[in-house]
């Protein structure tokens, strides 16, 4: 891989209620690495900044939500195409580490960074267009896979 490629850890939350719904989010249509896509709240992991420490901060900045029960659940990595608001593109390659959580409550805040959530029941998430990240989480937590 080409050196002057940026390298990013992301913390990723998969959240779920009390009613087992799961939090998604919509990235607007001119910025990010899955433009206009719903996925997982998440972020960068900051120097210094332990993995837990980093996905509690970011769904706070995010999404406005404090989480409990977080479980580790599995990694995945790609080289993608990042997308600026003024039409720049770079490539980053990512690594990102994927948390099951339970949300301390449902009042939702977003910030710049999504456009549009939704509390999705099991199973009517595949109704969403959803990033090729966030289909490999759920994919993930099929029975029998």
């Amino acid at each position: 891989m080409d050196p002057a490629i940026e390298r990013r850890v992301i913390v990723v939350g998969l959240i779920h209620n009390a009613r087992g719904e799961w939090l998604l989010c919509k990235m607007p249509e001119d910025r990010g690495v899955f433009p206009g896509q719903w996925g997982l709240p998440g972020g960068g992991i900051e120097a210094g900044e332990a993995a837990e420490t980093a996905l509690r901060r970011e769904l706070r900045e995010e999404v406005g939500l404090e989480v409990s029960e977080i479980e580790p659940l599995f990694f995945t990595d790609g080289l993608y195409t990042k997308r600026f608001p003024d039409g720049t593109q770079r490539p980053i390659y990512m690594i990102f580490l994927v948390y099951k959580c339970q949300a301390a409550g449902e009042l939702i805040s977003l910030n710049p960074e999504f456009e549009q959530y939704a509390w999705v029941a099991q199973g009517l998430f595949w109704n969403y267009d959803l990033n090729s990240e966030t289909v490999k989480v759920f994919n993930f937590l099929r029975p029998g896979r």
